[in-house]
């Protein structure tokens, strides 16, 4: 309990109150002529002129509601409380007007947009000149209970439509928190991959500049073509976060596109092995397998020692597809390391379609990395 209070009354405003509008001022009017009217057509309610113009205090409480709920709060109430008194002091007949029932739009101003500290000092304020009309207008028990149920009503609604409001401004952050990451893991698994390739050619070209300068032209092509692939591929990433309706851009790669990662002419050799069974997976699926693979072949290509073989290996078993990539490099001795980014991206993939990811030194040398995942995405 004492740690609800505390919570309460550290509370900021919400942060999305919206500007005085059209609506804003449509309601003083409304309200201004309600006053106006009823000072004109009642007869029953003594001091008029006083009376009207002290409702009219409420016109600029009304447009101040959402930037300053505690002051406007304390101006219409406080209205409400000076009638009370004046009813009291010259004992006689009413000095309500019913258009004074605005000041339950304050109340719920308050509590909708005030901080926590607000919100306190206000209901506290309020609730003491609700008691006081009362007591000034000598209502029965009927009217107290109705005027308490009526004011709480109003608490009650503007803490809904307030915590309702947090929730969805909750769930849009957490959903652009999941956006990040997943941006940051695609685009982890498409540069890391280009620009690996890209290093390793520059690498060989640099030697074979020295020994075969001929083949040079081949390496220098072969950095183009990898360097416009990884344009290609950022361009069209950048396309679809840039435009709401991007309709025009390249579909996920897939298990399908795998066997263009295999090459019998560079170094390590990469081979792709599939199965028939592996076709007609789930689009996440599949696009996730291909991710996954060109990670591992990233990381082989950028950190297995003396790597001369990388395998790409994807088989069907029953209602799951599973992905091995082994490397024959040499494993340095000690512990293993922590896993990087790449790593931490390959298992929120598997894990975010209910599979599983192991990385590690295999039984006969290299490195292994094996991903199991279901066929068939979960909902």
């Amino acid at each position: 309990m004492v740690s609800l209070r505390r919570s309460l009354w550290h509370e900021p405003r919400p942060a999305d109150a919206p500007p005085v509008g059209r609506l804003d001022g449509l309601l003083v009017g409304v309200f201004a002529a309600a006053v106006v009217l009823e000072a004109v057509v009642r007869p029953d309610v003594a001091w008029r002129p006083l009376v009207a113009v002290l409702a009219l205090a409420l016109v600029p409480a009304l447009l101040w509601r959402r930037a300053h709920p505690l002051a406007a709060a304390l101006v219409g109430w406080g209205v409400a409380a000076l009638l009370s008194v004046l009813q009291l002091a010259a004992y006689t007949g009413d000095l309500g007007l019913s258009s004074m029932l605005a000041v339950l739009v304050l109340l719920y101003s308050l509590v909708r947009w005030g901080s926590g500290r607000e919100v306190v000092v206000g209901t506290s304020s309020v609730a003491v000149v609700v008691a006081l009309g009362m007591y000034a207008s000598a209502t029965g028990w009927a009217d107290v209970f109705g005027g308490v149920v009526l004011v709480l009503l109003v608490v009650a609604l503007a803490v809904v439509f307030r915590y309702r409001a947090d929730l969805w401004h909750r769930r849009q952050h957490e959903i652009r928190n999941q956006e990040r990451v997943a941006l940051a893991r695609e685009l982890h698994d498409t540069v890391a991959h280009h620009v690996s390739a890209i290093a390793v050619q520059a690498q060989a070209g640099g030697v074979v500049a020295g020994v075969q300068p001929e083949k040079a032209a081949e390496v220098l092509a072969a950095i183009e073509s990898e360097a416009s692939r990884t344009l290609a591929e950022m361009r069209s990433m950048v396309r679809v976060l840039r435009e709401d309706d991007a309709v025009t851009y390249s579909p996920p790669l897939g298990v399908a596109d795998l066997p263009a990662l295999a090459r019998a002419d560079g170094s390590p050799v990469v081979k792709v092995s599939l199965d028939d069974a592996s076709t007609g997976l789930a689009r996440p699926v599949d696009a996730a397998l291909y991710r996954l693979a060109q990670e591992s072949l990233t990381n082989a290509v950028r950190h297995a020692r003396s790597a001369t073989r990388v395998g790409i290996d994807v088989r069907r078993e029953g209602a799951a597809v599973r992905l091995r990539v082994c490397d024959d490099g040499q494993t340095e001795p000690g512990p293993t390391p922590e896993p990087g980014f790449g790593l931490l991206g390959m298992a929120e993939r598997a894990q975010l379609l209910g599979g599983s990811l192991s990385a590690g030194p295999g039984p006969d040398g290299g490195w292994v990395v094996e991903a199991v995942l279901p066929a068939e995405a979960p909902a």
